[in-house]
């Protein structure tokens, strides 16, 4: 039996557009980036909800074959799954704007899938409209992490993920096609009146690790937790982007860091990125000789650590539950945290020297 499939979908407004005339596509191009409806003026919305209602009617009303010429997205759908849409155990995962008519038209081909006993969400992806680049940038940057998380996570369930970028927005088809890169085991396209899919397989590229990201490590851990850094002279700028006044890690860089934290954690424990947060000598000795993936651990919930003494001290994850200690194992130590916790699970051990947190050691916790 085959893999089920993950298949997502960007999401334009073809569905509206295929049944409006040319005077209500060009309010459709007037208020593509409304937030919401009340966003648009009263006579405007008026006549936007009357296309909206007519294109429900329509997709309601349609079979393959005129669901095929209302929307590009159900085009690219249709034939992939080889005109045989039906219920589960395929997921279909919709991607659309941050904005009314993007998500109005997301929902209508949804509903359209469910009225077929399709597993189908819409994801209106935050800050995903075209009115300002630094919002815009903030949203890919989003994907990246939903791609390394909630994507990721299908294919390691065993599906088989596909990205469908026939329909959508050129401003985002260009991202989703490096994002399949590293993501997708196939990415599927049908070109303008093209009868076929073009299906691209799956290539086998690893994004290399560049210099500059082994140089400047703690720069771009701390970017990457939301922490101010004092200079970033030597990093591309292709990876960084400036928000406020500050630098942050661009959708790029994003992208870079996620493909390549896992192993750059893995192969040893890294100096602490928070002038906050020290390394006792018996901790690093206790650290020493870990196998791969508790190291990757360890970095991480210094990450986790770092962010908490530093930047919000409510942020405090179950993975972390740093703590005051009631009954100290260790003689200096008054605090706390989980490294990693299943049948050999391990605390980290530290004090406060004024505003600095010294971890003093790895070891178990109490019972």
């Amino acid at each position: 039996m085959a893999n089920p499939r993950f298949v997502l979908s960007p999401c334009g407004t073809s569905v509206l557009t295929n049944v409006s005339s040319i005077e209500e596509r060009r309010l459709l191009t007037r208020y593509a980036n409304a937030h919401a409806p009340e966003d648009v003026p009263v006579e405007e919305r008026q006549q936007l909800e009357a296309m909206i209602q007519r294109a429900q009617q329509r997709l309601e009303a349609a079979d393959l074959d005129r669901a095929v010429r209302q929307s590009a997205e159900l085009n690219g759908l249709i034939k992939l799954c080889d005109r045989r849409l039906e219920a589960g155990p395929d997921v279909h995962q919709l991607l659309c704007t941050d904005t009314w008519l993007g998500e109005a038209a997301s929902s209508l081909i949804a509903a359209w899938l469910r009225s077929r006993q399709c597993i189908v969400a819409v994801r209106r992806q935050s800050d995903l409209q075209t009115a300002r680049l630094d919002a815009f940038q903030l949203a890919l940057s989003e994907l990246v992490k939903w791609c390394a998380e909630d994507v990721a996570g299908y294919r390691a369930s065993g599906f088989r993920v596909i990205f469908n970028l026939t329909g959508g927005f050129k401003s985002i088809q260009g991202f989703l096609q490096v994002l399949a890169t590293f993501h997708a085991d196939e990415t599927v396209y049908i070109f303008e009146n093209a009868a076929d899919l073009l299906r691209i397989p799956h290539l086998p590229v690893q994004m290399a690790v560049e210099r500059s990201l082994r140089d400047h490590l703690s720069v771009f851990r701390r970017l990457s937790l939301g922490l101010t850094v004092d200079g970033v002279a030597g990093i591309p700028e292709i990876l960084l982007m400036q928000l406020d006044g500050q630098s942050t890690l661009s959708p790029w860089g994003d992208l870079v860091w996620s493909q390549s934290r896992k192993t750059l954690y893995s192969e040893g424990l890294h100096p602490s990125p928070s002038h906050q947060l020290r390394f006792g000598q018996g901790f690093v000795r206790s650290s020493e000789g870990l196998p791969a993936d508790r190291i990757t651990l360890l970095n991480e919930r210094i990450d986790q650590l770092s962010r908490h003494l530093e930047c919000d001290r409510n942020y405090n994850p179950a993975s972390l539950d740093f703590k005051p200690l009631r009954n100290s194992p260790l003689p200096l130590s008054s605090h706390e945290a989980d490294a990693w916790a299943d049948q050999d699970a391990k605390r980290l051990f530290g004090h406060f020297e004024q505003e600095v947190f010294v971890i003093d050691a790895l070891a178990k916790g109490l019972h």
